[in-house]
């Protein structure tokens, strides 16, 4: 049987896998070994904090209306419930976005809010 030279083969592999390590430090963007390690680790950090994004970014608006909502007067549970009631259809990225940037307009759909939970 002939024999397989993967010259070519494992050149491309390694140069691929030191171009997505190009901007780290030390070894990790000159040593194939330890930039493969690195590519890894940092392949799984971006798929995991892709997810967490999603996570963090729903606390943030959850922490921006509950403040928003206090301020009227109604705890964000509250809040949510009479919204839920007075079929209001807006998500919390939109609510915590008004409660941001319109404190007049939140005020109003709290006092909805407040009207249906009652």
């Amino acid at each position: 049987m002939a024999r397989v030279k993967r010259g070519v083969t494992a050149s491309n592999r390694h140069r691929k896998v030191l171009k997505l390590t190009r901007g780290q430090k030390g070894s990790k963007h000159l040593l194939f070994r330890r930039a493969n390690e690195a590519m890894l680790k940092s392949l799984w950090y971006s798929y995991r904090d892709r997810r967490n994004r999603k996570r963090d970014f729903r606390r943030l608006w959850i922490a921006r209306i509950n403040a928003a909502s206090r301020l009227n007067g109604l705890s964000y549970s509250r809040f949510m419930y009479g919204l839920k009631q007075a079929d209001v259809a807006l998500d919390r990225k939109v609510l915590a976005d008004i409660a941001v940037r319109d404190a007049a307009t939140f005020s109003q759909i709290s006092e909805l809010a407040r009207g249906a939970a009652a």
